[in-house]
């Protein structure tokens, strides 16, 4: 653009404002640095050892360039994972290839990689991460050296891989027991934390001298935040403790637990937050203090970053608001506790606790699997087959989306918060836990559907309504003349032989006799019951000449309809009546019963 813009006049470009500048190449050729991450903090990389050391000067840039702002890789642990595949790389390149710096690179090279991967036993999906994150800094190389790689390469770089990654096996939730057993847990100690906070060392109260010791070491914590093992008032505090028999094992993590949060105060709080919310776990670690935002009648919103979601990181959700029992609440009363915290470590972070291991406060989560062990352990939390529970924390919004797919019924549309009906159905619906739910759904449905497609069987108490009611129930038309048997079949009553569902209109029906036990326009009465049972006896003898896969084909349906559907649906007394009957009037049979 040339000139000065001014208001009123036209915008003028002159030619060369179309002409991209050349890529400038990075200057830093460095093996050893530190970078900055967007979240996590600061990571040391050293590549000074590392051999071909050209690749690991190459592959160093690309990480760096990665890791800049509006890079791909914003995360420490991210970058931290693609650091290490850049190692695996490199000791392939070692042991397998004979190129030594990026320009003597084939694709062969990438492909015996990928081959090498799955030699190794990786998984699918696992080879393909893996295999990316050398092919993404492979590209970043090109784009800043324009012309180093071999055109073979390039060419190669346009994929991660000409094998089918699959599909992944879907994070499955926690079932209802387990999960009523972690919120249980949690609510419990989650009001004993904050009934913590605050409240004196009991047994101080009872030795004057103690107590004033006792007070001295609070007053260093009040004044620096914590109070070191080594300083006078901690000894004084545990040798007086010490004579009198108190205990001393955890002193540390008793006076700072009257301050702040502890580290194992983290997996209740962090089990409830996510299992109230939904949150996934990552953005649950990223909350901040000023994170809720927006107050309604009984609710409130939690603003917070996922930063999988390209251009759409910053994301809201309204939860209950109330008691420290809602998400709300608990939220608000983490900040009014940590609110000590924050004087002594300056940040936003919501999750500021005194770490006993190494005796120092943190802001951030970092590493609460072994804290998540004990706390389970110490609650003695079992699985669904009675065996001790491992609690992985990312499960919790499956958990959480599970028992809201189980409240709403399935029903799609109050289901699918936050997501398109496809993305949940596939991601959360679709999990192993609930397949015997869908299951039986569908079995149901399938005997509802079975059963609509059956006669009509009237049990006594039935029959007499339809012969009294007026008008008649709904039901055929011609119900009159069915009841007085002037429609009769060998099983049934037809309400209409020239309108089968097994033939044309105006046509015979084209069933075998016992087609009617699976036919909705048979009627079946008590006035039926010997014939039906003098069939069910033929049938039953005939397993004797028939193979087992044969009778099944030919006769199975209809014992199983006669067996489970038509019998129960009278009583005991009128079904001897009409075996006796059966017995002593040998009845016919149609011929194609014996075909």
């Amino acid at each position: 653009m040339t000139g000065r813009p001014r208001k009123g006049a036209s915008v003028r470009f002159a030619p060369a404002d179309g002409i991209a500048p050349m890529h400038a190449r990075d200057p830093v050729i460095g093996l050893r640095f530190n970078i900055e991450a967007r979240y996590g903090g600061t990571l040391e990389v050293d590549l000074a050892g590392v051999h071909p050391r050209p690749f690991a000067i190459a592959f160093a840039g690309a990480l760096r360039r990665q890791s800049e702002l509006g890079g791909s890789l914003g995360a420490c642990s991210t970058i931290k994972q693609h650091l290490q595949a850049y190692l695996k790389f490199f000791a392939y390149l070692r042991e397998h290839s004979t190129a030594k710096k990026p320009a003597d690179l084939r694709a062969d090279d990438i492909d015996g990689y990928e081959d090498f991967l799955e030699a190794g036993g990786m998984t699918p999906i696992h080879r393909h991460t893996v295999l990316a994150k050398a092919i993404l800094a492979l590209r970043s190389i090109d784009a800043d050296q324009p012309g180093l790689l071999n055109e073979g390469v390039r060419h190669r770089l346009r994929y991660t891989s000409a094998r089918s990654v699959g599909r992944s096996r879907p994070r499955d939730a926690y079932s209802p027991f387990v999960s009523r057993q972690l919120r249980d847990a949690a609510r419990g100690d989650i009001a004993r934390i904050f009934r913590r906070i605050g409240k004196p060392l009991d047994e101080a109260d009872n030795y004057a001298n103690l107590r004033r010791v006792t007070d001295e070491a609070n007053a260093r914590i009040v004044a620096f935040g914590r109070l070191s093992s080594g300083d006078r008032a901690f000894k004084s505090l545990y040798f007086m403790r010490l004579r009198r028999g108190l205990p001393v094992s955890n002193l540390s993590e008793d006076l700072h637990a009257r301050f702040h949060l502890r580290a194992m105060d983290i997996p209740p709080l962090l089990t409830f937050l996510s299992l109230e919310t939904g949150l996934e776990l990552e953005c649950c670690k990223a909350l901040t203090i000023n994170c809720l935002q927006n107050p309604g009648p009984g609710t409130i919103e939690i603003a917070y970053v996922k930063r999988r979601a390209r251009g759409a990181e910053h994301k809201h959700i309204r939860v209950r608001d109330g008691g420290i029992g809602t998400p709300g609440g608990l939220i608000r009363k983490l900040i009014e506790a940590t609110a000590f915290t924050r004087r002594f470590v300056p940040s936003e972070n919501l999750w500021l606790y005194y770490y006993t291991g190494r005796k120092q406060l943190r802001a951030g989560l970092e590493h609460q699997q072994e804290l998540v062990a004990r706390w389970i352990k110490g609650h003695d939390l079992v699985d669904d087959d009675g065996e001790p529970l491992r609690l992985v924390l990312s499960r919790l919004r499956k958990t959480h989306k599970a028992l809201w797919y189980l409240k709403t019924e399935g029903h799609m549309a109050r289901f699918a918060v936050g997501h398109t009906p496809e993305i949940a159905a596939r991601h959360y619906a679709d999990i192993p836990s609930l397949r015997p739910l869908h299951e039986a759904t569908v079995a149901e449905a399938f005997s509802e559907v079975a059963a609509a497609a059956g006669p009509i069987v009237l049990a006594p108490a039935e029959e007499d309504f339809w012969r009294q009611c007026d008008p008649p129930p709904e039901g055929p038309e011609d119900r009159d003349s069915i009841l007085r048997g002037d429609q009769d079949v060998w099983l049934a009553a037809c309400s209409g032989f020239d309108r089968s569902p097994f033939g044309g209109p105006g046509e015979p029906c084209p069933q075998p006799f016992w087609g009617c036990l699976e036919c909705r326009n048979a009627v079946i009465t008590a006035r039926k019951l010997p014939a039906i049972i003098a069939f069910l006896q033929f049938i039953e003898e005939q397993r004797a000449g028939l193979s087992a896969s044969e009778w099944a084909m030919k006769f199975g349906r209809a014992h199983a309809r006669i067996a489970g559907q038509v019998l129960p649906a009278f009583p005991e007394s009128m079904i001897a009546a009409a075996r006796r009957e059966a017995e002593e009037h040998t009845l016919y049979l149609p011929p194609e019963a014996r075909q």
